[in-house]
């Protein structure tokens, strides 16, 4: 019971990435391999703000800075390239990766930081069948099922999500209907870099914070969107927890140095035996042309 609910628990911030992926993608059907920066600018910048303002308040504000990061990179890197092939975009979204990573280091140096728990302390904990967990935990959890829920309220109920839908399933026939597909971009990655920041200040009290921490938390949400589907985010969320409790067990059997062996292990195996992943159309296996 430990290993699940420790797996479920890193289950869900991979869903979190992997659904930080498919909000590009499904707009865009572009892979943004800066999404884990996100998750590192929404951490490093709430843990620098709680310091002069309450926790709550804090949280917030980063969470509106990195929309605001989400907003230029697509203005100043995305918006001027016209039919964009994969191998561009996946080379530029790691130069962008690559370039935050450097900006983080210069403003918070190597050093290790997080946020305070947001209920209890390091040591305080929460019996639940027998084993014990952080209540941070059931924070991220909590968060992992609230943006779930809103967000397919989003794209079901409201006229921007079903016309940022209309975008991934016809780009040129949205805009032909008078949708402004490029503003639908333009939401798509300030909405991603959005919960990719909430989700960043969320673990941070447990996993903690670093100017690199995002690149390990991409290909672990980069695989959870591979394998649940590119483009959705209930086969994002599955899959995210699928890889978690399997990277637990993997820790019972083998050293912890080889857990990242086998969610890598693992990513190979879905691109060779089912590109498209659990979820997801023959068509958005794109991967596998590239």
């Amino acid at each position: 019971m430990q290993y699940l609910l420790s797996g479920i628990t890193t289950g869900s911030i991979y869903a979190i990435v992997a659904i930080g992926f498919n909000i590009i993608y499904n707009t865009t059907g572009i892979i943004n391999f800066a999404q884990g920066e996100f998750l590192m600018l929404g951490g490093m910048i709430s843990i620098s703000l709680c310091s002069v303002m309450p926790l709550p308040l804090a949280i917030a504000l980063a969470v509106a800075v990195t929309a605001a990061v989400g907003y230029c990179i697509e203005l100043l890197f995305v918006r001027w390239i016209h039919n964009p092939t994969v191998l561009r975009m996946v080379v530029m979204t790691i130069g962008i990766s690559i370039l935050i990573r450097e900006i983080a280091l210069h403003v918070w140096d190597e050093k290790v930081r997080s946020l305070p728990y947001f209920t209890g302390n390091e040591v305080t904990s929460v019996s639940i069948l027998g084993a014990r967990i952080s209540p941070q935990i059931l924070w991220v959890l909590g968060t992992c099922a609230l943006i779930v829920v809103l967000l397919n309220l989003f794209y079901g109920r409201t006229l921007l999500g079903k016309a940022m839908r209309a975008c991934s399933a016809n780009r040129m026939a949205a805009s032909l209907c008078g949708i402004n597909a490029g503003r639908m971009v333009t939401v798509s990655f300030m909405l991603s870099a959005a919960i990719g920041a909430l989700a960043g200040c969320v673990i941070s009290p447990m996993t903690q914070t670093q100017y690199d921490c995002g690149t390990s938390l991409a290909i672990k949400g980069f695989t959870a969107a591979i394998f649940g589907g590119l483009g959705s985010s209930s086969g994002a969320v599955i899959a995210g927890l699928l890889i978690g409790v399997i990277e637990a067990v993997s820790i019972s059997v083998l050293p912890l140095a080889y857990k990242d062996a086998v969610t890598l292990t693992l990513l190979l195996l879905i691109l060779v035996v089912r590109p498209s992943g659990l979820f997801g159309s023959r068509e958005a296996g794109a991967l596998k042309e590239f």
